[in-house]
């Protein structure tokens, strides 16, 4: 795991960089400059510790790589390349010398790198199939950029702030595919690639792999031919993220099935196999249950309290590591618990993926009985009806609020039953929301052409969520948040054969009755105690009521109520006040000096030193 950064036409101040960067590999930096080309690396290293020094080259071939590739042995072996140490960057560098982009294909893992091609004057960059390892790059003219994190480029250029994007976060909850909070950088989107010539700068990006592609491959297993082959596939999916790290590899186990098949099968690997988890003071705590798979399996099990003591004097610098605004509010306890298991070991293992694959999540009950996505005329006006007279409910775990969902769900059209479905952040609240016309125009377009494909309504969902909340918010909230401890996190739930098979077995393999995931908890019989297999679904739960009612009230006054605050501009006049009314009349108006503070801000003791965390600009 490693931050690579490179540019074309661009001096970049290295000693700015490598401060931004330091994070993600602190083991070692390295920069090169070939014509009007920088290629600069840091590097974590875990796999081939003394063969795997960046930039690496091969002939006219040159490679920044960050991630790693858990088959590499396998297609050294597929393709007969001859490499000289057992490092996974020099199977990429054969691999593509070899085969081009198509070598993209045979990868299993997590990656995100740069090869230049000194012959061709051509650089090519890649991402992976989920979109593990993040990517970003800049374009100006002639001038052409890409680095790991967004604050790496913030910090080495003039931009200009997205408004539309961020029009377009604030009602999404994420920035959509390759936007994000500035105009002159994309993100390059998960399982695409982009070439880009040195002469005159030219930027094409394609995409190499699309999940869409693989629920039209309809699987005939049986329930149990699928829970078989699932087995063996995690099997050795589990196995080559122990086995490729010449470092320890641990497990986060919480109290929930993914993370607890992740962990007994990682036991099979590693007999001195250590487990971490976590427990908040006062809130849902998972430690009992985890600990029954640990006492189960013998692991070198580890609890972590976590305390928000600290949490107004951290804030501001969680959410500052983003480089943009960030909507998930457990990126707070994510990044808690990557700084206490980084004080264990270097590399962990999680169960990312498994709700998004094998239908985790309790939305997709009722999108596996009907299509909410087209409910006809009569059905749409009936549950408009019931709507309207239905009283809102006050509790939203509650089976009347499940019914109120329902029709909710029912009375819509189009995305914004996607948006209600999921993020359902703004829903209800439209009409306070103050954007320029046609601003989810590519959304609505792109939803459009899901909804008229051939899959289900719990295909389409599960599809989109894939796409959108797992790319654009779960993995960038756990990069992001386990890079900042130089913490390498593994997702085997995630790897190249599960996300090729799952996708196209039936839906009744998900979702079955009121019961979600039926594959995975069907396996979790075979490895897990009985408690757990039924547990109903949790993230972090946090108390941000809590928070926003007393820790926090006063630093969110500080940013959000001067009159000219940066967040005003994308809501109606009198939304922001009648929100913290409502939740405390007597919230005090101050003065906010740095108003763009209000989406996400740098730490406090940049305040007095920088414009805000995600501003354009150079220092």
């Amino acid at each position: 795991m490693c931050g690579i950064a490179g540019s074309i036409n661009i001096p970049f101040d290295i000693a700015r960089l490598t401060r931004d960067l330091w994070h993600r590999g602190p083991d070692e930096q390295a920069t090169e400059q070939k014509d009007n080309l920088i290629l600069h690396h840091h590097r974590l290293a875990i796999l081939d510790i003394a063969g795997g020094k960046q930039p690496m080259h091969l002939g006219p071939l040159s490679i920044i790589f960050n991630g790693e590739i858990y088959n590499h042995r396998d297609v050294r072996k597929k393709h007969n390349l001859e490499c000289q140490s057992n490092s996974d960057t020099e199977t990429i560098l054969h691999a593509y010398g070899k085969l081009g982009a198509d070598c993209l294909q045979d990868f299993d893992g997590m990656f995100a790198f740069a090869i230049y091609d000194n012959d061709k004057k051509e650089l090519f960059i890649a991402r992976d199939r989920a979109g593990k390892k993040p990517l970003y790059m800049y374009q100006d003219g002639d001038r052409f950029a890409f680095a790991s994190e967004l604050n790496a480029l913030k910090g080495q250029l003039n931009l200009d702030i997205n408004e539309k994007a961020i029009h377009q976060y604030v009602r999404l909850g994420y920035f959509y595919k390759d936007q994000t909070a500035y105009r002159q950088i994309t993100e390059i989107p998960a399982g695409h690639f982009a070439c880009v010539s040195l002469d005159k700068v030219h930027v094409i990006v394609k995409q190499w792999w699309n999940i869409h592609d693989h629920y039209q491959q309809k699987q005939t297993d049986s329930f149990e031919e699928a829970l078989q082959k699932t087995d063996g596939i995690l099997h050795r999916a589990i196995r080559s993220r122990v086995e490729s790290s010449d470092l320890e590899v641990g497990s986060f186990l919480s109290g929930g099935i993914d993370s607890g098949i992740v962990t007994a099968i990682a036991k099979e690997y590693n007999q001195s196999l250590k487990t971490f988890t976590v427990s908040f003071r006062g809130e849902y705590d998972e430690a009992p249950l985890a600990k029954l798979v640990a006492e189960k399996y013998g692991t070198q099990h580890v609890e972590i309290p976590i305390s928000f003591d600290h949490l107004l004097q951290d804030v501001e610098k969680i959410l500052g590591n983003y480089g943009e605004p960030f909507f998930d509010s457990s990126a707070i306890p994510s990044y808690y618990v990557s700084r206490e298991a980084r004080k264990h070991l270097t590399v962990i293992l999680n169960g990312d993926g498994g709700d998004e694959l094998f239908g985790g999540y309790r939305r997709y009950v009722p999108f596996a009985k009907y299509d909410f996505f087209n409910p006809g005329f009569v059905i749409r006006n009936a549950a408009s009806l019931a709507h309207n007279v239905l009283p809102v409910p006050n509790n939203k775990k509650s089976k009347y609020n499940y019914i109120y969902r329902l029709a909710d769900l029912a009375r819509r059209n189009g995305l914004d039953t996607y948006l209600s479905a999921t993020i359902d952040s703004f829903e209800g609240y439209e009409k306070w929301l103050n954007p320029p016309a046609g601003y989810l125009d590519e959304v609505k377009s792109d939803f459009q052409e899901m909804n008229e494909s051939n899959l289900t309504g719990l295909q389409k969902l599960m599809n989109l969520d894939f796409n959108n909340i797992l790319a654009g918010n779960l993995l960038v909230k756990m990069d992001i948040a386990t890079m900042a401890h130089s913490l390498e996190g593994r997702s085997p739930l995630l790897c190249k054969e599960l996300l090729e098979y799952v996708p196209g077995l039936p839906d009744n393999y998900k979702i079955k009755g009121s019961q979600t995931k039926r594959l995975l908890r069907t396996l979790a019989e075979k490895y897990l105690p009985g408690e757990l297999i039924h547990q109903p679904k949790r993230g972090f739960e946090i108390p941000l009521k809590k928070w926003i009612d007393n820790e926090l009230k006063e630093l969110i006054a500080d940013h959000v109520l001067n009159n000219n605050a940066y967040c005003r501009q994308f809501v109606k006049p009198g939304f922001i006040e009648k929100t913290l009314e409502s939740r405390n009349k007597h919230w005090r108006r101050k003065t906010c000096e740095n108003d763009m503070d209000a989406f996400c801000a740098g730490s406090v003791e940049e305040k007095n030193m920088r414009p805000p965390a995600w501003k354009c600009g150079n220092e």
